[in-house]
């Protein structure tokens, strides 16, 4: 069963949403060369804690940090560190909040410095693919279509989605059904309904799209070790367009 929420749940989501976007605006701000991905990560858990919410990361399952900080090859997962960026990296934030038991969940990939015009292209298509994504989110529509479009644009551009990792329900916990695979068939899987939250997430690869795990069993590495981009919202089902809880950027 996907949940449905309740206009007061969506009132509640968009609060947490708004926190998620000025703590991620505030982070791409940040990244720059020679900060560590340890002060970035800082950084995000003093200004989600002062505005009386919560990081969503923080423990899940283990995991230590509030924030994943996955660098160049580095897809998802990527932990917080004294690393510190350099000048052509490229460096994925992804977090979440939870604000009064209500759950939003964001990605970026943000430029270091200056970096080839190709890891310029990904970074630009896996955003643009977000956003073709999304336009699929609506009431009426199945699932599997917001996967098809990701994946035709993505192939479309030379680039190759990754196919362990998948976004997914959200809202009164962090991960809620349904998956959604960035890859897939149209017309497939359960009809969109209005209530539905979902973060839909596309990880793009330069080259090939399978991954690796490395030894601190949390980070995914692109096997042939090229980069990687990821970005993602959170987004409602409304009886028109999406709703997009965190809109952070343009």
């Amino acid at each position: 069963m996907i949940p449905l929420k309740s206009e007061a749940d969506f009132k509640a989501l968009k609060k947490s949403g708004e926190i998620l976007s000025q703590v991620m605006l505030k982070l791409k701000g940040a990244v720059g060369i020679g900060i560590s991905t340890a002060e970035i990560d800082q950084i995000a858990e003093k200004l989600i804690l002062a505005q009386g919410a919560m990081p969503a990361f923080k423990g899940y399952k283990g995991f230590p940090t509030s924030l994943c900080t996955s660098i160049n090859e580095e897809i998802v997962h990527g932990i917080p560190s004294e690393r510190k960026l350099k000048e052509g990296d490229i460096i994925s934030l992804d977090l979440g909040v939870n604000y009064r038991g209500y759950f939003t969940d964001a990605a970026i990939t943000v430029a270091v410095g200056v970096i080839p015009q190709k890891v310029k292209k990904l970074i630009e298509v896996a955003k643009k693919a977000l956003a073709e994504g999304i336009k699929e989110a609506r009431a009426g529509n199945h699932l599997l279509d917001i996967s098809y479009r990701i994946q035709n644009y993505v192939e479309r551009n030379g680039f190759s989605v990754v196919r362990q990792f998948v976004g997914h329900g959200i809202g009164l916990s962090l991960h809620e059904e349904p998956e959604i695979p960035n890859f897939g068939r149209p017309h497939l899987g359960p009809l969109l309904k209005k209530g539905m939250v979902l973060a839909i997430e596309p990880m793009v690869n330069m080259g090939k799209w399978e991954a690796d795990i490395l030894p601190n069993g949390w980070t995914a590495v692109t096997k042939d070790r090229l980069p990687s981009a990821h970005f993602e919202h959170t987004i409602a089902i409304t009886d028109q367009e999406a709703q997009i809880l965190t809109e952070y950027y343009g």
